[in-house]
């Protein structure tokens, strides 16, 4: 009897974390190929660069908007042969968690729920351009998170040695 008192105070304090997807959506997407149509006359190993950016902000009370910034440049001899932005973004409900649990969801767990229609996004862009799709590989947002936080804590190790000094 000890033994089900035990599981059912566990399942109500499990009750009380509350994690919930409530909306997933594109927020942003653009395609610029300016070098068009030369650059489809040019044999295509392009110089690719992926450059990724997450963040997240409060919108309500347990809600908030979480966003992944994707831009892809690809450039072919040095010229311009596309420039892909996308910007996906979800609405999140996280209820009953610590201050480092919740930023680690929504530094890690949400962007990487997110990253897949990100990337579909570029694949999707890229091959209505006319340009071969570019399939991003996939990213491991848990090391992305625990690198940024060693940064942090560094950078905050730092001001409080540089106050000290004073």
């Amino acid at each position: 009897m000890a033994e089900s008192n035990e599981a059912n105070g566990a399942a109500a304090e499990g009750s009380e974390q509350q994690f919930a997807i409530q909306k997933i959506y594109l927020k942003d997407c653009s395609l610029e190929s300016p070098s068009t149509p030369d650059v489809f006359r040019s044999e295509w190993r392009p110089e690719a660069n992926v450059e990724l950016d997450t963040q997240h902000r409060e919108v309500g009370e347990n809600t908030y908007e979480v966003v992944i910034r994707l831009t892809v440049t690809a450039k072919i001899d040095g010229k311009s042969a596309y420039l892909c932005e996308v910007q996906q973004a979800g609405v999140f409900t996280l209820a009953g968690f610590d201050d480092e649990t919740r930023d680690r969801l929504l530094g890690s767990f949400c962007p990487g729920t997110l990253f897949p229609y990100a990337r579909e996004a570029v694949s999707d862009l890229t091959g209505k351009g006319g340009f071969p799709p570019m399939v991003l590989a996939p990213v491991n947002f848990d090391a992305l998170y625990a690198q940024q936080r060693a940064r942090q804590q560094q950078g905050e190790t730092a001001a409080e040695g540089a106050q000290q000094q004073h």
